[in-house]
């Protein structure tokens, strides 16, 4: 028998274990929605966005979702959508 997805998540979210290590991708989940904002506000698609970038569409999927890039592919895909990249460092 499977559980719905749903139903696993519910009970994830009841133990701290998961909660605490969801919690510390909470950077990585912002960096994904900043790019997809850009993205879309610059009025891409992945593909177009990739041959922009001189890359493949999987690999602007796979930055749109959460995996932490190298500072040249933030600044690749910065200037692809006609941004910069501005890094600070801010109290923890």
């Amino acid at each position: 028998m499977t559980i719905p997805f749903n139903e696993l998540r519910k009970k994830w979210r009841k133990d701290p274990k998961y909660l605490k290590a969801y919690g510390e991708l909470e950077p990585e989940f912002e960096l994904a929605r900043e790019l997809i904002m850009a993205r879309a506000k610059a009025g891409l698609s992945q593909k177009e966005l990739a041959r922009k970038m001189g890359t493949s569409q999987p690999t602007v999927a796979r930055l749109e979702s959460g995996h932490k890039p190298s500072l040249k592919t933030l600044e690749r895909y910065a200037e692809a959508v006609g941004m910069k990249v501005d890094i600070r460092l801010v109290a923890g």
